[in-house]
């Protein structure tokens, strides 16, 4: 388990590397340069635990590299972590497939954030077995009530003071516990299982 952070600009991947061994110095990095090297860092590396990755690439461009990993490996979270702008790209990488959108503009502390939100929902998944519905986090019980007052994700970071970023991590990461696909579907779940 790891990460692979795809771009072909070397200086973003070292610097997206340094980040991760600052947040989890056990937590191994393998930095790519195009798409195509996935499937052979895979062999060689493991599933990696997360993609940090780049939409502009000698390979791929826009949200069609995004496709390509998904249907290889689903299960794996894709970062999007990139130069192309929010307008242009953050609603069709989440479509795609995409965990979570981030501009290369962000502070660093930002992708910090975000970053470590990751490491930590993959931190979980790890020492978590499937567990009972009333076993979730607090912060998961936190964002279920808040989902089902119907606050946008703007709302909720401010509710919870951090940043809508990562309130986006938060949701996947309870979307999977809770196998649903959609913030009406956790709410509806919620209420059916009595979790409100």
């Amino acid at each position: 388990m790891g990460i692979f952070v795809i771009d072909n600009h070397p200086l973003m991947r070292e610097a997206v590397a340094m980040l991760v061994r600052r947040l989890s110095p056990n937590t191994p990095v393998v930095e790519l340069w195009r798409i195509a090297a996935v499937a052979q860092a895979v062999e060689k590396h493991g599933m990696p635990q997360l993609i940090c990755l780049e939409l502009k690439l000698p390979d791929t461009h826009g949200v069609f590299g995004i496709r390509e990993l998904k249907r290889s490996y689903p299960d794996v979270p894709i970062l999007v972590l990139t130069a192309s702008p929010a307008i242009d790209y953050e609603d069709l990488a989440i479509e795609a497939g995409a965990a979570a959108f981030l501009e290369k503009s962000a502070s660093a502390a930002e992708i910090a954030q975000v970053l470590n939100a990751f490491l930590t929902a993959a931190a979980g998944a790890e020492s978590e077995a499937p567990v009972a519905l009333g076993k979730l986090s607090k912060r998961q019980k936190q964002l279920l009530v808040l989902l089902d007052k119907g606050l946008s994700n703007h709302d909720i970071a401010d509710n919870l003071q951090i940043s809508e970023h990562t309130v986006k991590v938060h949701l996947w990461r309870l979307f999977r516990r809770l196998n649903v696909k959609s913030r009406s579907q956790a709410s509806h779940l919620a209420r059916t299982q009595g979790l409100l």
